[in-house]
């Protein structure tokens, strides 16, 4: 398996601080809104592994895809879907990116490369087999990026996608989010490997175990992945490691998870630690830091804002884009 250490540039470090920031604070602001009963539906935090999205995010090109899942607000706004329809599609609205009728199960946004959210745990996965087919068959340069979670490697499908990216030499990247809870069971549970990394050798896959809380570490197997996928150097697998900071969906208690280890990851907020890095470092000053952080602020605000205001769908968009249209049967 392949080493991760690195020094990145400062100025790659603001822009991953600054997608950190803005999708900690969406997340905090989703969740205080949703406690106020101003909003209602499922919502599913991703709290503390905002650092591996945010480091993709500064190696990637606007073109390129990415696939993710229903636990991907993180994946979503690092690829930049535009908070103001990404909030309308949450809350259902018409003015959403999928005319408020995916929710936060099915986001998509085309425009923005974010070409799939699933349900379905770890179906991104041949999805993004095929997506990386047709870059590669069009010879378009692009690179599809499939996020999931631990427990996503255990289903079939995984093992399926990686042989199939692997044969094909395809340019995807497999990028398993470990946040060390499939859902409500510990990793040591459910798995069989101590590294889900080490899968990747059955299918002689480029394969990373890092770090996925240390954005230096994890940019650094961001850009080794990528740039081997847009040479035609073919897929890689990246188990990031990281920790969910709330339970699996909003409400669960987490009675799952001890009290101490989550104490632990909290305090050792990784978006907090590149923020007092930062400013320790002399790359940005407390004041840059909380200009950054109005503008986010306004950013959000305004979302949410527009989001609210926009209007239901309609009954009769009930029975548009489901079927397409001029194909003959």
């Amino acid at each position: 398996m392949t080493a991760v250490q690195s020094r990145v540039s400062p100025d790659v470090l603001v822009k991953i601080f600054t997608t950190a920031a803005k999708i900690k604070m969406y997340d905090e602001t989703y969740r205080a809104t949703m406690r106020a009963g101003k909003i209602g539906g499922m919502y599913y935090s991703a709290r503390g592994q905002e650092i591996i999205p945010s480091s993709f995010s500064a190696v990637l090109e606007p073109s390129d895809y990415v696939l993710t899942i229903y636990r991907g607000i993180h994946d979503q706004i690092a690829k930049g879907v535009p908070l103001n329809t990404l909030t309308a599609e949450f809350f259902g609205r018409a003015t959403g990116s999928c005319k408020g009728k995916g929710g936060p199960m099915h986001v998509t946004d085309v425009a923005s490369g974010l070409i799939l959210t699933t349900g379905v745990v770890g179906s991104g996965l041949p999805i993004g087999v095929g997506v990386a087919l047709s870059a590669k068959m069009r010879k378009s340069g692009q690179v599809a990026i499939v996020n999931f979670g631990d427990g996503a490697s255990n289903i079939g499908a995984f093992h399926e996608a990686l042989n199939m990216a692997a044969l094909w030499e395809l340019p995807v990247v497999f990028v398993c989010q470990n946040n060390q809870y499939a859902e409500y069971t510990k990793y040591s549970l459910g798995m069989s490997v101590d590294q889900i990394s080490k899968r990747g050798a059955a299918y002689t896959m480029r394969s990373i175990h890092v770090d996925g809380n240390d954005p230096e570490a994890m940019y650094e197997a961001a850009k080794t992945a990528v740039d081997a996928a847009r040479a035609g150097e073919g897929p890689t697998l990246i188990e990031a490691m990281t920790y969910r900071f709330y339970g699996h969906v909003m409400g669960d208690m987490m009675k799952y998870m001890p009290d101490d280890e989550l104490e632990a990851a909290r305090a050792a907020d990784p978006v907090l630690k590149l923020r007092a890095d930062l400013i320790a470092a002399g790359t940005l000053t407390d004041e840059q830091v909380t200009q950054i952080e109005a503008g986010l602020r306004t950013e959000i605000d305004e979302a949410f804002e527009y989001a609210m205001s926009s209007p239901l769908p309609d009954a009769s968009d009930a029975t548009t884009d489901v079927y397409a249209e001029g194909i003959a049967l």
